[in-house]
């Protein structure tokens, strides 16, 4: 596996401004990139996905992307699951790119029809490969509705600043998304960095998983960037019940959310924030 970030040479250009005369300047430095790598996910022998992201933190991707496409509800649901490159897994149809996130299912556990992606999954695209809106859709009916957690907002409009605190990877590169789990009294459980936010996300609920914590209720999950329909499945799927984001939900997210029984914040920057759905949640 290779590390999370990769350095290269760039040119800095700065040009002058209107007051500014000759020349601007064009100096050659090092960068530090974030990495961007595929990984491949298998399960019983047979490619489900294969996903670009940050590598790091594999097998919690893996194992929350399974919660994720409803495949797997707790750690029994896995027998065994390992990374191996692409020439160690058994397996000669990967042509050994990247590394390959092996996954045997404990006796009992399947993988739905449709479940399996028709094509690589980009870092921006968390349904891709999906051939019905049958198939994007995998959540019970209100499966929130029980979890009365009420949140405190001015607890809320402290979380974007915690999580940027604890991003390590996007300080040195600022070219990472991430995700955040906080206890209602915005303590924070623990944060992932990926290239793609659906990837954050799936290695918080991973992370949950293998640690038998699921489901998560009473927490708070906070994304950088916009909220989207795949992101509040997979929060609802951990069983959280307030999903945040620093930027704007989709309409389709909204509509989701709303079914689900979760609250659903938006535009959390500073002391604001919009609330779509689930304003019950929120303390007065």
């Amino acid at each position: 596996m290779s590390g999370r970030t990769a350095r290269r040479r760039v040119v800095r250009l700065t040009v002058p401004g209107e007051s500014q005369g000759g020349p601007g300047r064009a100096d050659a430095r090092a960068d530090l990139l974030a990495a961007e790598e595929p990984l491949g996910i298998r399960v019983d022998g047979e490619a489900l996905s294969m996903t670009m992201r940050t590598p790091g933190d594999d097998i919690e991707l893996a194992a929350g992307f399974l919660v994720s496409e409803a495949v797997i509800r707790s750690p029994g649901d896995i027998a065994e699951i390992k990374l191996c490159d692409g020439t160690s897994c058994g397996h000669g149809d990967h042509d050994g790119l990247g590394n390959i996130a092996d996954v045997k299912l404990a006796a009992g556990a399947t993988v739905p029809m449709g479940a399996r992606r028709n094509f690589m999954t980009t870092s921006a695209c968390g349904i891709c490969g999906k051939t019905s809106i049958e198939d994007i859709c995998v959540l019970p009916h209100a499966p929130l509705a029980a979890d009365q957690t009420r949140f405190d907002p001015a607890v809320l409009a402290t979380l974007p600043d915690r999580l940027r605190d604890a991003q390590r990877v996007f300080s040195r590169t600022g070219g990472l998304h991430a995700a955040g789990l906080f206890t209602a009294a915005g303590d924070l459980i623990a944060v992932r960095e990926d290239v793609g936010r659906h990837n954050a996300v799936d290695k918080i609920v991973g992370w949950a998983l293998l640690n038998d914590k699921l489901p998560l209720a009473g927490c708070v999950l906070l994304v950088s960037g916009r909220a989207s329909f795949e992101l509040v499945q997979k929060a609802v799927l951990a069983g959280i019940p307030l999903l945040a984001a620093v930027s704007a939900p989709s309409s389709l997210a909204a509509d989701l959310a709303e079914e689900a029984g979760l609250t659903l914040v938006g535009f959390l920057r500073g002391p604001s924030m919009n609330v779509y759905t689930g304003l019950q949640r929120l303390a007065p």
